[in-house]
């Protein structure tokens, strides 16, 4: 006889007996219908309805996290406190898990507010701050604002690559002087020749709200600029440093170049502010070196001066001088009164000849001797720049023109 094992956890006790011979005996099942078959069971289990296979886990407290990060990072210690005790009461109320995060966040924001207390008694979190402000400015040394000077590593401002520079007192010799600085667009580097050609323009056009009287700029000082390299962009750098520096290798500077409106009094403004008008369109000389290569190019230049005296002399007139500055005022303008008639006939012309005899003329009454008597009554500087072929230097006011009143 075998006797059957006893039900295991793979063998369901089914409604049968177990035999009880030798000879295997199979279950009856009842006669269907022809065609019909009888119904079997499913071959899984069905769960019960409204239960499943796991129970659901409560969610985690959002304040008890927040008290948590708070906490451990003491940033904000008294909020962090606060969030964690409010957090403990929505746990109990709600049946949500975190009570631990919220305890532990509460500790360390208590711990956090203690250490507080004492750096502001003991005056540990100035030091800090000034320590943080520090680094900044370490991490990133070339965010120079107007107005700084400074020094380089090498005592040049023409090298390849610049990577840290020194700021120093402007009554002390220094390398170079910030006088404006702007910010490059775009989101893709526009590559070195761009930002280069950018920076000359500008940086140019810049120096005159600095250093409104180029006569007190030395000779020997020209603009330079610090650019945003390919790898800088990529992290963030678009600021562009318009710079006065040394043209001779080795040679520093002493003293700040700024005179500006903020230094200035108003009939030194008004003056150097008419000056600025026909400066800038006596900048605008054709490229052609002759007259005869481009006639129409230098006619056009001729009236644009012809009008930038129009409006220089009306500003000169419409301004209340004082009785010093009066007269010497007085005769600069008849002086450029005469000089645009020759540039109107100038503008006229219709051959390089005529052009010349008007030109020279009109060019001659616009030397810059003959601001000298205006500008010493009005306090600005009295020496002319000296402007050489290859020049370009700041000393004449960055315009290339070789004329400035």
């Amino acid at each position: 006889m075998s006797i059957p094992p006893p039900p295991g956890p793979h063998q369901p006790q089914g409604p049968y007996p177990p035999p009880q011979s030798g000879l295997p005996q199979y279950p009856q099942y009842p006669q269907a219908p022809y065609g019909q078959q009888p119904p079997y069971p499913g071959p899984y289990q069905q769960w019960g309805q409204g239960y499943g296979p796991y129970a659901p886990q409560p969610p985690v407290n959002g304040l008890a996290i927040a008290s948590l990060v708070l906490g451990v990072l003491c940033c904000l210690p008294g909020v962090g406190l606060v969030l964690g005790l409010a957090g403990l009461g929505q746990i109990r109320k709600r049946g949500e898990r975190g009570r631990a995060m919220a305890v532990v966040g509460s500790v360390f924001s208590v711990l956090g507010l203690a250490v507080w207390v004492v750096a502001l008694a003991t005056g540990g979190a100035a030091e800090f701050w000034e320590g943080v402000k520090e680094g900044a400015q370490d991490s990133s040394s070339l965010s120079l604002a107007t107005g700084d000077c400074f020094d380089t590593p090498d005592g040049t401002l023409t090298g390849d690559l610049v990577s840290d520079v020194t700021v120093v007192d402007c009554e002390k010799a220094h390398d170079g002087e910030v006088f404006a600085t702007y910010k490059l667009k775009g989101s893709d580097y526009p590559g070195d020749d761009s930002v280069g050609d950018s920076a000359d323009r500008r940086c140019y056009a810049l120096e005159d709200g600095y250093a409104m009287d180029g006569w007190a700029v030395p000779g020997d000082v020209d603009v330079y600029y610090f650019t945003p390299s390919a790898d800088s962009w990529e992290y963030g750098d678009r600021e562009v440093a318009c710079v006065f520096g040394n043209t001779t290798e080795g040679r520093t500077l002493s003293g700040s170049l700024r005179n500006d409106e903020s230094m200035l009094d108003a009939d030194q403004v008004a003056y150097l502010d008419a000056a600025h008008v026909l400066n800038t369109a006596l900048a605008g000389a054709p490229e052609a070196e002759y007259v005869e290569d481009d006639l129409p190019g230098y006619r056009q230049w001729a009236q644009q001066v012809t009008t930038a005296l129009g409006r220089q002399t009306a500003m000169l007139r419409a301004h209340g001088w004082g009785p010093d500055a009066k007269k010497p005022v007085d005769d600069l303008v008849a002086d450029l009164d005469r000089a645009k008639a020759e540039w109107a006939k100038a503008a006229k012309a219709t051959d390089a000849d005529t052009y010349y005899s008007h030109y020279d003329k009109g060019s001659a009454l616009l030397d810059p001797k003959r601001t000298v008597t205006a500008r010493k009554a009005l306090g600005l500087a009295t020496t002319p720049p000296s402007y050489d072929d290859g020049g370009g230097g700041a000393g004449s006011g960055g315009s290339g023109s070789g004329v400035e009143v």
